[in-house]
């Protein structure tokens, strides 16, 4: 598993819309995934060391940021026939177990992933309310193994301004993590 960096931030590029079936049964859009300040769109999976070292900290992070006003969602494009682990039943016992705040949906023709451009898990896409992009970097300094307890939180640092004045910060860090599992064509 070769880590993998996200590009740099693209401000003002547009959310593409989807329109994902979620672990609870539900179906989401980018409509319905929105909050009133902005969201949050996070490529995971379940297999990933790089999305295990941090998933508690995301779970903290996107409770906190809804108390913000941005809603977050976690969207799972990886091929599960390369990494079983990835699976639908293991989406939906890891979303139980853990008690995401978030909506844990699959994309399982890869169409969202694309249309987003996601690289890696995790993979972090930061909009405004006006579904602007304005962040797209990492959680923190954690990578296969978490980073220290009081790491800054560039991701939620950088969301919570985004919530207050409609704009992320200039300077960002890379997301690192494993690339996408895409189907072979």
């Amino acid at each position: 598993m070769a880590a993998t960096t996200t590009p740099i931030c693209n401000f003002g590029w547009r959310a593409p819309d989807f329109d994902l079936p979620g672990v609870d049964g539900k179906r989401y859009s980018l409509a319905s995934a929105k909050g009133e300040n902005g969201l949050l769109v996070m490529f995971i999976c379940n297999h990933c060391p790089y999305v295990k070292a941090v998933l508690d900290r995301i779970i903290r992070d996107t409770r906190e940021l809804a108390g913000l006003g941005v809603r977050s969602i976690a969207i799972m494009a990886n091929d599960p026939a390369i990494y079983p682990e990835d699976a639908w039943d293991n989406m939906v016992e890891v979303a139980k177990r853990l008690a995401f705040p978030f909506p844990y949906v699959l994309d399982e023709t890869q169409a969202v992933a694309k249309a987003y451009g996601a690289v890696c898990t995790p993979d972090f896409f930061g909009f405004n309310a006006a579904l602007e992009l304005q962040y797209r970097g990492r959680l923190d300094a954690s990578g296969r193994s978490p980073a220290a307890p009081d790491a800054r939180r560039d991701l939620f640092e950088a969301m919570k301004q985004v919530a207050r004045s409609g704009h992320g910060p200039a300077e960002q860090v890379a997301s690192i993590g494993c690339s996408i599992k895409w189907r072979e064509a």
